[in-house]
């Protein structure tokens, strides 16, 4: 009688390894995260944030502000990214989400890269975007957005994006982890002081391949990649 027991328990002990393989659900209604100095004097580590005294929840820790100003774009890329999470914004906690806000100056690029643990809906506040990702077979799927206009990142998967329109561009998100990481293939991969080198080939590959594949599958599409802001990519 227990050997016929021992299939179903191990059957069991790997649903419950798979399920928390992701975000676990809620098992309450609400869990802020305790995040103030006198919290994080706990002497316990778990996978996550601890949940805050349900005596001390209010309704700020629901809101947040954090993506309303645009983030410092960087030198070379003319862009910045910025996620937020349940560290600045407690009412997250528990509930497998992020957001973050991406700015995009005049041929703002942001360079290939994946979030290990998530997958990202990524919406156009305002502006022309080229955004696209990567499968697993070297196929690049990649679409124009304009304001309005969504797409999806598939979990895992390398995803770019840069701005085709004639004015800065605003993109926000919503990513499924509470802690979706970022792995970005320059960094990765390059030592620092031939980063931007090497970061510089990769822009300008990405950004021929966009137009072309853009002139091939939209020919009636004007758009403006002038890449005046990358005249060290076009140097011989």
């Amino acid at each position: 009688m227990h050997s016929s027991r021992f299939p179903l328990s191990i059957f069991f002990l790997f649903s419950m390894i798979k399920l928390c393989l992701s975000d676990c659900d809620n098992l309450q209604d609400t869990c802020p995260a305790a995040t103030a100095p006198s919290d994080k004097k706990l002497t316990i580590f778990i996978n996550g944030l601890p949940c805050k005294n349900p005596k001390t929840i209010s309704a700020p820790d629901f809101k947040s502000s954090e993506l309303i100003n645009p983030g410092a774009t960087d030198i070379f890329a003319r862009s910045s990214v910025k996620i937020v999470t349940a560290t600045d914004f407690p009412g997250l906690n528990t509930l497998g989400l992020s957001i973050a806000r991406t700015d995009l100056e005049l041929d703002g690029l942001v360079m290939p890269h994946s979030h290990p643990r998530a997958t990202e809906m990524f919406f156009v506040k305002k502006g022309i975007v080229l955004a696209g990702f990567i499968d697993t077979k070297s196929n690049v799927f990649q679409n124009v957005l304009k304001e309005g206009d969504a797409i999806v990142f598939p979990r895992g998967l390398l995803h770019f994006c840069f701005n085709t329109g004639f004015d800065d561009a605003i993109v926000f998100s919503v990513l499924n982890s509470q802690n979706p990481g970022v792995v970005g293939i320059s960094g990765a991969f390059f030592e620092p002081d031939h980063n931007f080198k090497i970061t510089g080939e990769l822009a300008k590959r990405l950004i021929s391949f966009s137009k072309r594949d853009l002139l091939e599958n939209q020919p009636n599409y004007y758009q403006n990649v002038t890449m005046l802001k990358f005249p060290s990519l076009f140097r011989s």
